[in-house]
């Protein structure tokens, strides 16, 4: 499902009904420059950490916010025939129609480096902090980027039958055609810790920056690795009937059946503040690092969380129809 809303570290943007964008929160990198009101046809949002990628009806893509690393370089006006984007802290990718990728932005840790330029048959991707994945048509992955913390350790290659991808900030985590997941990477916080391999029936995953959140066909979830700020306290065995999951930094939000919210883990920056419990009638959630916004089925928009740099800023509550995404949740 391609999302409405996407957060950056302390910005988010919002698609609306007739292609252009809103953008609101932290503007000190251009996150926020009227630049963005000038894009219309948007069919696709992400955020980086303090920059974001837009997607046109005709296959091109905008950028703009923080470019110290070339991540709004003019490069990307060459590419054409795009359908996807991910992005991550200071790199992205785009996936083209015709199953091949390309990337740009910072290249460190070889974030952008060529040997992406032999991927094939690609169909979905997802980027960590500096490393990326890409999931092909066969089930396979590729990965590439950093490898300090084995992002891309050879061990992904063992994987087959893949048919989703997430990352969090050093790991990744594969959803299986068989319900069953596999992870790997950094490994400090227990983000790949074995005790995943007990679960099934699992048909979601999302990452925050070191814990990971798995939805179950039953409509409850698991939740592994850091556990410092309460991301994996027992408190979510009691969540139920559960559609969507959303990670920030160090909070989880999940979407309800009934349109309602729940929250929980990092609380310093109020992410999980009870003003949510008002929240009714949502059908969309995304975080950023430490605030979440949700979409309500009238367009309109919610925030709550860290404040410190107008990311719910009020001035939020002027932007309406917003676009509702296709909903494709289904519960067993």
């Amino acid at each position: 499902m391609n999302k409405s809303i996407s957060c950056g570290r302390n910005h988010s943007v919002a698609l609306k009904n007739d292609g252009t964008i809103e953008c609101w929160g932290y503007n000190d990198k251009n996150q926020l420059d009227l630049v963005y009101k000038t894009f219309d046809n948007i069919i696709q949002i992400a955020c980086g950490y303090c920059h974001s990628v837009a997607v046109t009806s005709n296959g091109t893509i905008e950028c703009w916010g923080n470019n110290y690393a070339n991540q709004c370089d003019p490069v990307y006006k060459t590419f054409t025939d795009i359908i996807d984007v991910a992005c991550g802290e200071y790199h992205s990718v785009v996936r083209r129609d015709t199953g091949t990728i390309e990337c740009w932005g910072n290249n460190s840790r070889k974030q952008c480096d060529p040997v992406y330029k032999n991927f094939t048959n690609i169909i979905n991707i997802a980027c960590g902090a500096f490393h990326s994945v890409a999931l092909k048509s066969d089930g396979t992955l590729e990965c590439w980027g950093d490898n300090e913390d084995n992002q891309c350790d050879p061990v992904y290659k063992k994987f087959t039958g893949v048919i989703n991808v997430a990352c969090g900030s050093h790991h990744s985590v594969a959803l299986k055609s068989d319900e069953t997941i596999e992870c790997w990477g950094n490994n400090d916080e227990n983000q790949c810790d074995p005790f995943y391999k007990s679960f099934t029936d699992i048909i979601s995953v999302a990452c925050g920056e070191y814990h990971s959140v798995a939805l179950k066909d039953d409509g409850t979830i698991e939740c592994w690795g850091n556990n410092e700020d309460n991301q994996c306290d027992p408190v979510y065995k009691t969540f139920t009937n559960i559609i969507s999951v959303a990670c920030g930094s160090g909070h989880s939000v999940v979407l309800l059946s009934d349109g309602t919210l729940v929250c929980w883990g990092d609380n310093r920056f109020n992410q999980c503040n009870p003003v949510y419990k008002t929240y009714t009638d949502i059908i969309d959630v995304a975080c950023g690092r430490n605030h979440s916004v949700a979409l309500r089925d009238t367009g309109t928009i919610e925030c709550w969380g860290s404040n410190v740099y107008n990311q719910c800023i009020l001035f939020y509550k002027t932007f309406s129809n917003i676009r509702i995404p296709h909903i494709d949740y289904i519960l067993k």
